[in-house]
């Protein structure tokens, strides 16, 4: 997302978006880089491989359909988006399959 924003994402400024410590966003990117899901530029910039951006656009499309789910079922904005970021790593995919398919079907 916050590369929608800008053309160019520093660990920085995950750091400002997200409310993480520059250790934790460190180890995070090493971890990224390792998996080959980002690459960082000399400079610092921060860029998805094409595997990051596949992985990247999962995560989101997951977080979007737990997020509108939430709220339909009454969860206000605020705490939809937080627990939607929780849940979009650890449910299973046989439950996520089941919300998203129930949440198409009633709209």
């Amino acid at each position: 997302l916050l590369g929608r924003k800008s053309e160019t994402v520093r660990s920085i400024d995950i750091v400002n978006e997200m409310g993480f410590s520059k250790p934790s966003v460190s180890i995070a990117m090493k971890k990224l880089r390792e998996a080959g899901l980002v690459a960082v530029d000399r400079d610092g910039s921060i860029h998805l491989t094409e595997s990051g951006q596949k992985e990247a656009e999962s995560v989101y499309a997951r977080h979007t359909v737990l997020y509108e789910w939430l709220k339909k079922i009454g969860v206000d904005e605020k705490t939809a988006a937080a627990d939607a970021c929780l849940m979009e790593y650890v449910i299973s995919n046989e439950t996520y399959e089941a919300i998203r398919t129930n949440t198409d079907k009633e709209q």
